[in-house]
């Protein structure tokens, strides 16, 4: 297997890209020791708050305080170079250290695929020589890097949609003080991903799963001196590691079952260990206890909260967790071991239910949101529930083409916010926009293509792999015609909303103010990578044309070795068939999904087309459905009053009445008590030998009267 060692550097290269990033940062912090010279006086080699270069170059978060590009200096190692000039020589050095790791990643990922299709019939994965990394009695755990089909469609869209981000970060953070260090952490951030997906066991996708949670840590508080995004950030890590502790142990009982981490010696022997009945509620509960991981790193209900918190970093960065890695990891955990989970029937619906609610609560908030990014945000989440749904209606392929369509058009959607916020000198409320598609034709074209495809116009990508889910979720019939019904009320409202922040965006009458407001297109490393994504929304479908069409469907027959095992054990549910909608009930679906789409498109957009009198309405009349929506139906406001103040009051009487009142009050006070006593004692051997007698006498006539009164 020597001969496919470069599979390590697939995730090796972005490794290194980001030490070598990170190198460039630490050399550059010396300078903070150097005085500054010139204009910028106290502020030494900070930049402080971005003066010189016009309204600082700013991006809002979760709470809409304002980000400022290049006023990061207190951590930042480009300083006034960065703040005012560009990133000095070294900076850009990184960023094209950086790029170009990712431009070599991607490479070796298309030379992979077209190695797989030239593999002889029988094989169909390619393997690295092993690390044996743990030897005990009866238990090893090897990590190899396994490049089967399905992992090399996600490192095509981690290593193709990452790519085109780190382009685009050339020109969004090229103002900010730290420019290196966000490039070390968007390779580092790859490397984890890539280790996640290409590892042979699930111990090694564990530590890419921990490893994406890390820097998902870093990278939405990036902008940590302003403080809210640092609780962004807290907050994704928390959540994360409640789903990671569910994550754990179901690793642990599958140890157990099966003796072994390799996930292809799982996915290969469920339905051996399934023939002894007594492991089946085991086989069950490891199910449920993985897709409770899933939860966490995809975004699903009931901890999901985190995610729209994760604007909070810059832009690039949600594009970056929202589009191409990190909460795709739950879809693809249950993809690879598809199997585990087509054991149970009830796991699959409890799957499709959490699924289809979490895409219904998305979409509803995403129907109220003010800031660009956070219509987006939501958006994912919904995006993503749309994706378990089609995973519990055992439409795996389907699942993982909406991943693969969803990382092109909410990739150029989240990029084209970015472009919007950055010509708009950083503004973020769509209420205060309009009248942009004339100041930003580049930006206002791609939108357009993002758009109509997650709205699901006919023949858009996202119009193909929505449709496909909502058609296996037909299928399946009994309760899952609820779930459809959900579905396809959802898909209404995401037309609904995708065209409302289109309509208020770019049309009608501006709503900033011309005399400091002057919006412009943003350069050409930023609207490029727009243009690729923007083909790519378009034309994606083509990857999953539906049989209607007469023709097969490329994504599905590609996938097709690593989904027989699982479709095997869902067929023995069904009676030797999986279900399928007919070609009559499926061009009924595709006229159904067509005209919702069409219907609430237009009317999304001609209700805000002539500004915000809408949302100024419903605000008024309906307050309280308006404040429920707009606090994604205050799931997090209950976190918060229910766990989080009642938690923080137990920590509070924890350390005030038991901790400082309660042991240490105990421990100081018998210290204090010892040294009073210990003082007194001494004022009795003063050397004196009167007071030696009058102790001795008074002593006596103690002893005396014991003993008459004994």
């Amino acid at each position: 297997m020597a001969d496919q060692l470069w599979l390590w550097a697939i995730p090796g290269l972005p490794l290194l890209g980001s030490a070598l990033c990170g190198l460039i940062y630490f050399l550059g912090l010396e300078r903070r020791t150097a005085p500054s010279v010139g204009a910028h006086g106290a502020h030494g080699d900070s930049g402080a708050h971005g003066a010189g270069h016009g309204a600082a170059h700013q991006d809002h978060g979760a709470h809409g305080a304002p980000a400022v590009h290049g006023a990061h200096g207190t951590h930042g190692d480009e300083g006034d170079a960065a703040a005012h000039h560009g990133p000095s020589a070294g900076a850009r050095l990184a960023s094209l250290l950086a790029c170009g790791a990712m431009a070599v990643a991607f490479a070796l990922a298309i030379k992979g695929f077209l190695d797989l299709r030239a593999l002889p019939l029988g094989r169909t994965a390619l393997e690295s020589p092993a690390w044996h990394w743990i030897r005990v009695t009866g238990f090893e755990v090897d990590i190899s890097m396994v490049l089967d089909r399905l992992s090399a469609v996600m490192c095509l869209v981690i290593t193709g949609v990452g790519f085109l981000i780190h382009v685009y970060s050339v020109g969004y953070m090229k103002h900010d003080a730290g420019f290196a260090k966000f490039f070390a952490y968007l390779n580092l951030f790859v490397f984890a991903m890539l280790m996640l997906v290409l590892s042979s066991s699930l111990l090694g996708l564990f530590i890419g799963w921990e490893g994406v949670g890390l820097c998902s840590y870093l990278l939405i508080g990036f902008w940590y001196a302003k403080g809210w995004p640092a609780e962004a950030a807290q907050k994704a890590f928390v959540m994360n590691r409640i789903g990671d502790a569910s994550f754990l142990v179901g690793s642990f009982l599958l140890v157990q079952l099966f003796g072994t981490l390799d996930l292809s010696d799982i996915a290969g022997r469920v339905r051996e260990v399934l023939a002894d009945g007594s492991n089946r509620g085991q086989l069950i509960l490891a199910a449920l206890l993985l897709f409770g991981g899933c939860c966490g790193k995809s975004a699903q209900f009931p901890l999901f909260t985190w995610l729209p918190d994760a604007m909070a970093g810059p832009t690039p960065v949600s594009a970056l967790i929202h589009a191409a890695t990190m909460v795709t990891a739950g879809i693809y955990l249950v993809v690879r071991l598809n199997p585990l989970f087509a054991v149970s029937e009830t796991v699959m619906l409890v799957i499709a239910i959490v699924g289809a609610l979490t895409a219904f609560i998305g979409a509803t908030t995403a129907l109220v949101q003010r800031d660009i990014k956070k219509v987006l945000a939501y958006s994912t989440v919904s995006q993503l529930g749309y994706m378990f749904l089609g995973l519990g209606s055992g439409a795996f392929a389907s699942a993982i083409f909406h991943l693969v369509t969803h990382a092109f058009f909410k990739g150029l959607l989240f990029l084209g916010a970015g472009s919007v916020i950055h010509g708009m000198h950083d503004e973020q409320d769509m209420h205060k926009m309009g009248g942009l598609k004339s100041k930003m034709p580049r930006t206002f074209l791609t939108f357009l293509c993002g758009a109509a495809a997650l709205s699901g116009l006919p023949l858009m990508s996202g119009f193909f792999s929505k449709d496909e889910i909502l058609a296996f979720t037909f299928a399946n019939g009994g309760v899952y015609y609820a779930l459809w019904g959900l579905g396809l009320v959802t898909a209404a409202v995401t037309a609904f909303y995708t065209w409302r922040m289109v309509a208020l965006t770019f049309f009608g009458e501006p709503r900033y103010d011309a005399k400091h407001v002057h919006p412009h297109e943003s350069p050409a490393v930023m609207t490029v990578p727009l243009m690729v994504l923007a083909v790519l929304s378009v034309l994606g479908g083509v990857l999953g044309l539906p049989p209607v069409f007469q023709v097969t469907h490329a994504l599905e027959h590609w996938l097709e070795p690593v989904l027989e095992p699982g479709r095997a054990i869902l067929a023995g549910h069904h009676d030797g068939h999986l279900p399928h909608p007919s070609h009559l009930t499926e061009w009924v679906l595709l006229g159904v999904g067509s005209a919702v789409a069409l219907f609430f498109a237009h009317r999304g957009f001609h209700a805000y087309k002539a500004g915000i009198q809408k949302d100024t309405d419903r605000e008024r009349n309906r307050p309280a459905l308006a404040g429920f929506l707009g606090d994604a139906w205050r799931i997090d406001t209950t976190y918060a009053e229910k766990i989080v103040q009642p938690l923080k009051l137990l920590s509070f009487v924890t350390y005030v009445v038991i901790d400082q009142f309660g042991i240490d009050g105990a421990v100081n006070g018998t210290g204090a008590l010892a040294r009073a006593t210990g003082g007194a004692l001494r004022t009795l051997t003063d050397g004196r030998i009167k007071t030696y007698a009058i102790w001795i006498g008074l002593g006596a006539t103690g002893i005396v009267f014991l003993w008459m009164w004994s």
